[in-house]
C-alpha cells in the first residue's frame, strides 16, 4: 500500500515521505495511530498544506522524548518469572510486557512496537534492548528477567545463572565411584577368594 508518512518512522522515512508498505502494517498500526494518510492526489495536496503543523508537531514530540531519557534510563526492568530446570520460561517476555513495566514504572507511555526487543525473551538472563522514544530518540536498556529477586540481584551484579548443573554433577559421580570399586576387585582378586573361602568355613562350622 502507499501511503505518505506523517511523521518520521525508523527505517521507513521522514515526514511527508511517499513509500510503499504491507497493506497489514498501514492498516492495523499507521494508519489508525496517524502515522500515515493513504497516498492519493487529494491527500497528497492537503499533507502539503498542513506540513508545517505536522513539522511542529515532530519537533515538540521529539522535544517531549528528551525529556523522557532519564526516566527510562533509570528505570529497572526486573522481570520475576517462573522456570525450568534448564532455565527456559514458562512463557515468555515480550516487548509489550516491557512496554508496560516501563509505563508503571515511569510513567511514559510507548507502544510495544517501541520496544526494539526482536524475539521474545524465553530463558532466564541477561538481555540489551532498545526503546525508541521517538524514532531521533533511542534509549539502550538492560531486562533482567529470573525467578527471585535474589537471582535478580546476582544478574545486576554481573554474575551469570546456570541451571541443570548440580544433577548432572551426581549423575557423573556415581560411575566414578562404582568404576573404583570396580578396579580395586580387579586389583585385588586374591582377597576376594580368601573372603569367600573364610565364609564358606565358617558356613561349614
Amino acid at each position: 500500500m502507499k501511503i505518505i508518512l506523517t511523521e518520521k518512522i525508523a527505517k521507513l522515512g521522514n515526514i511527508g515521505d511517499t513509500v510503499d508498505v504491507a497493506t497489514g502494517y498501514a492498516r492495523n498500526y499507521l494508519l489508525p495511530n496517524g502515522k500515515a494518510m493513504r497516498w492519493s492526489k487529494q491527500n497528497e495536496a492537503a499533507f502539503e498544506a498542513k506540513k508545517a503543523e505536522l513539522v511542529a508537531a515532530q519537533d515538540a514530540a521529539v522535544k517531549t522524548a528528551q525529556g523522557n531519557v532519564a526516566a527510562v534510563e533509570s528505570a529497572k526492568f526486573y522481570m520475576i518469572r517462573s522456570a525450568g530446570d534448564t532455565g527456559h520460561l514458562y512463557g515468555s517476555v515480550s516487548s509489550r510486557d516491557i512496554a508496560r513495566m516501563l509505563k508503571e514504572l515511569t510513567g511514559v507511555s510507548v507502544e510495544s512496537a517501541q520496544v526494539l526487543l526482536g524475539n521474545p525473551i524465553k530463558t532466564i538472563g541477561t538481555f540489551n534492548t532498545s526503546i525508541a522514544l521517538h524514532a531521533d530518540v533511542v534509549v539502550p536498556v538492560k531486562v533482567y528477567v529470573a525467578q527471585t529477586q535474589d537471582e535478580i540481584d546476582a544478574l545486576v551484579a554481573g554474575k551469570v545463572l546456570t541451571f541443570g548443573t548440580d544433577k548432572k554433577l551426581e549423575s557423573d559421580d556415581e560411575p566414578e565411584v562404582a568404576d573404583e570399586v570396580i578396579e580395586e576387585i580387579i586389583e585385588t582378586p586374591e582377597e576376594v577368594v580368601e573372603v569367600i573361602e573364610e565364609v564358606i568355613e565358617e558356613s561349614a562350622e
